[in-house]
């Protein structure tokens, strides 16, 4: 379904890359991708200029691309991050005081406008969120599911990693089942273009959805006992530790993450 394909990360499209291709960040370890994601978390939360922050982000889209992974599908999959940045950074550019750019807008409430610090602000989340979300899309469409699966497995506590594990596997039988539903809508002349005039088809799509999720998830059940499932879903496959050199690249990148915040930003040792 190509609205849902090109504006939401495709499970089934991501596991394909993973599977398939064979680019440069298919052969890093996996725990050396969740080690750099860790540090990637660090570093946004940390640095506190632009500069640093627009590089950062620039760096990541260029391992995106050394990968062999499409910057097309990528940019359509900044539909929801970018919509979450809007809506919570958006408010915050008019807000925040300093030199207004075109002059200001009257309101009953006062005057309103965007200033030059209002830009900066919302620069520098966008490329907080987009650091981490570009690189968590890279990891995940070079990591095959028997890897992401193991890790999953020893990162999380029972029973969510057996939660994790399920959803994953239960989210393509979902997608394929919303994919028959709007099908059927639109082979029925329904028109998907507006959501609110459209709402009540959306409510009646949504609502089947969530019924034949609960029939499916009893089935599965019934199937998994029947198998002897007792709670553990056993995972066959080991993900062996780091190479020395990829263990360096995440140790230094958390040895200058934090010498950054501990000298520049909190001025230890000044």
């Amino acid at each position: 379904m190509a609205t849902l394909s090109n504006h939401v990360p495709d499970p089934r499209l991501i596991t394909a890359f993973a599977e398939r291709q064979d680019g440069p960040l298919h052969h890093v370890n996996p725990w050396t991708k969740v080690g750099i994601v860790g540090a990637l978390v660090l570093a946004v939360t940390v640095f506190d200029r632009l500069v640093l922050l627009a590089g950062l982000y620039g760096a990541v889209l260029l391992v995106y691309g050394i990968a062999g992974l499409p910057y097309r599908r990528l940019a359509g999959w900044y539909s929801l991050p970018l919509l979450f940045i809007i809506s919570v950074a958006g408010p915050l550019a008019f807000l925040e005081p300093g030199t207004p750019i075109g002059g200001a807008l009257s309101t009953p409430l006062g005057e309103l406008s965007v200033t030059w610090a209002g830009v900066v602000l919302f620069a520098e989340l966008s490329c907080r969120s987009l650091t981490v979300v570009t690189f968590t899309l890279a990891a995940s469409m070079t990591t095959k599911y028997n890897d992401v699966a193991y890790l999953l497995g020893r990162m999380l506590p029972r029973p969510i990693d057996q939660i994790a594990l399920l959803t994953y596997r239960t989210t393509f039988v979902m997608i394929e089942t919303l994919e028959d539903l709007v099908k059927a809508a639109l082979s029925r002349g329904a028109n998907l273009s507006e959501f609110w005039s459209n709402k009540r088809l959306y409510a009646r799509i949504l609502g089947m959805t969530m019924l034949s999720a609960i029939e499916q998830s009893e089935r599965l059940v019934k199937s998994m006992e029947a198998r002897g499932y007792n709670g553990d879903i056993t995972l066959y496959g080991d993900v062996s530790r780091p190479p020395i050199h990829e263990l360096l690249i995440v140790v230094g990148s958390y040895v200058a993450v934090v010498g950054y915040g501990a000298v520049v930003v909190y001025g230890v040792g000044l």
